[in-house]
């Protein structure tokens, strides 16, 4: 009798896997739609840290997790069409690079969710959403305005500038952000009684004509609004000022690498993987409306060295010391 219970348990627990077996179903896969205004090249880091985030929350590639990039290659009117087809392969979640794109990802749906990133500009003001703390909608993500910030920028660059007179603002009008970004650097320059030109960068192609404007206006620095267009071309812009002689503030670390003197501003990096926890948070459930949108709570501030020397600059020790990262 003894042996018989004991069988008998055997064969109903074996009973009980081989069921289990039978009726699991596979992980589902969600699928993550992103649109960017930039190029290829230009993508590879946000998208690496998107990734980055979500493989830090057990989504992993080609098992429970499928990404459909899309970028308009420079091209913002091409960000429509990229939404549109996002919208018709049906995606979970799309996750947006700019106002452009998340603007574009608003009027091609109103039921997909939308975790916005990289928002230059106040989302509420710019008719995103209806509130920071209740979005309202399918939109919610992450704002990287840190445009009342441009008198801070200002004051450190005519720190290390004493003669600075007259700045170059480069911005491109066509971004929402960079409105934005134009009027605190009037404000802030009208305070320091700095004289503005402003340079116009709708799109790569007029990359020359804007750099040789640079030198006919004779600027003493150059102020750089944070667009998808400048980032593409921080590199060009950068090499052209310290041929120029001419040393350039943004607010992006990535502009500094790229040759720019200094920048303060939030971590782009950071706020992409910050994104992963918005898709993670909506997959599982969370209306979008009831997820509020963050705004950065931290700065960097960056200085290129090198950029520096080339210039024939000395940089302060003070403001060596507080910088968070310092380029060579």
């Amino acid at each position: 009798m003894r042996w018989c219970s004991k069988r008998f348990a055997e064969v109903t627990c074996a009973l009980c896997l081989l069921s289990s077996g039978i009726h699991a179903q596979p992980a589902k896969t969600s699928r993550i739609g992103w649109l960017g205004a930039g190029d290829s090249a230009s993508a590879v880091d946000a998208i690496g840290d998107l990734r980055q985030g979500l493989r830090d929350l057990k989504y992993v590639d080609g098992q429970n997790l499928a990404v459909e990039y899309r970028h308009a290659g420079g091209s913002v009117g091409r960000l429509a069409d990229l939404a549109a087809e996002l919208v018709r392969i049906r995606v979970d979640v799309i996750v947006t690079v700019g106002e452009s794109a998340a603007f574009a990802a608003k009027r091609a749906t109103t039921t997909i969710p939308i975790v916005a990133t990289e928002l230059g500009q106040d989302p509420v003001q710019a008719g995103l959403v209806t509130s920071l703390s209740r979005p309202g909608g399918n939109v919610t993500g992450l704002a990287s305005q840190s445009d009342e910030l441009w008198e801070k920028r200002l004051g450190l660059l005519k720190e290390l500038v004493p003669r600075l007179m007259r700045v170059a603002v480069i911005a491109n009008p066509a971004n929402p952000g960079n409105v934005s970004c134009i009027e605190e650097i009037r404000a802030a320059a009208q305070k320091m009684r700095l004289e503005l030109s402003y340079l116009e960068a709708t799109e790569g192609a007029a990359l020359e004509r804007m750099l040789g404007s640079v030198a006919k206006n004779s600027a003493d620095g150059v102020a750089v609004c944070w667009d998808g267009v400048t980032l593409t071309n921080s590199r060009a812009i950068a090499d052209f000022a310290m041929r120029q002689r001419v040393p350039a503030v943004a607010p992006l670390r990535e502009y500094v690498v790229a040759g720019a003197l200094l920048s303060y501003g939030t971590s782009l990096p950071q706020q992409r993987r910050r994104a992963a926890y918005y898709v993670d948070r909506i997959l599982k459930g969370t209306r979008p409306a009831d997820l509020p949108i963050e705004r950065p709570t931290l700065f960097e501030l960056v200085v290129n060295e090198a950029t520096a020397k080339t210039l024939g600059m000395s940089l302060p020790p003070a403001l060596i010391m507080l910088a968070d990262d310092r380029i060579n």
